[in-house]
Parts: C-alpha cells; structure tokens; sequence
C-alpha cells in the first residue's frame, strides 16, 4: 500500500502537473501568472516529487523485509494506496486547504469529485484483486 501510494502522488504529479499543467501544488495559493509564484509552484512540484520517491522507497524496502506476496496481493495493495492517496490529497488539498484544485476552472469541483470517485473505485478494485490474490496464494 505504501509503494501505492508513492506511484499514485507520482502519476498525479506528472501527469496532471507537468504533462497536462492543469495545476501545480501550490497553484490555489500561489496562481503561476508571474514568475515568482511559478518559481514557488516549481520548489512545491519538486518537494512533492521527493515525498512520492520517500514513499516508493519505503514501499520496496517494506517488500523486501515481507513475506512472499502473490502477484495479485501486490498489485492490489498497490492499487488500494493508489486510491488512498487521491481520497486524502483530494479531500485534503482539494477540498479542505484549497493548495489546488485538479483543474481550475468553472468546472473545478466536477474534477474534484471525479479525482475523489476515482480514488474509490481503486480503493474497491484493489481490495478485490488483493483479496483474490490472498486466495490464490493460499
């Protein structure tokens, strides 16, 4: 669950950060609209990405002091921290602070919502392929 939640921070950040520049961590409180707050969004983006490295580290040097896994075990432990990740960043970051919304706009809360229905529905496959995998393993 922790490699999980690492990988999901990481695809948040390069996906919906860098690749499609729908918000940055920092853009609720810091709009990049000068280059001082773009700076700002910048260090905040890197700083994010250090913590979902710290989180895939701690993840694999977790699996490495665990007992053998079965693939679905894994892989649905690594969807549950996935969908963890977009409940307590969305609620959190999106919904309670404001630091940014998953894209701004007049439309922002169906985002918002979406990023939070997605992080459920993870959160549920997860469980079922990590359930099945325990099943198999046995």
């Amino acid at each position: 669950m922790v490699l999980g939640l690492g990988i999901g921070g990481f695809v948040d950040g390069i996906v919906a950060h860098q690749i499609l520049g729908w918000h940055h961590m920092l853009s609720g409180w810091h709009p990049p609209t000068t280059p001082e707050n773009l700076h700002v969004n910048m260090v905040g983006d890197g700083f994010f990405h250090l913590l979902c490295l710290l989180l895939v580290l701690a993840g694999v040097a977790l699996l490495n002091r665990a007992p053998r896994l079965s693939g679905g075990q894994l892989w649905g432990g690594v969807l549950v921290g996935w969908g963890v990740f977009n409940l307590v960043e969305g609620v959190v970051d999106h919904l309670v602070l404001g630091v940014h919304h998953v894209r701004h706009g007049p439309d922002q809360l169906a985002y918002d919502i979406g990023f939070l229905v997605l992080g459920a529905v993870l959160v549920v496959v997860g469980s079922l392929v990590a359930r099945a995998g325990s099943r198999v393993g046995r």
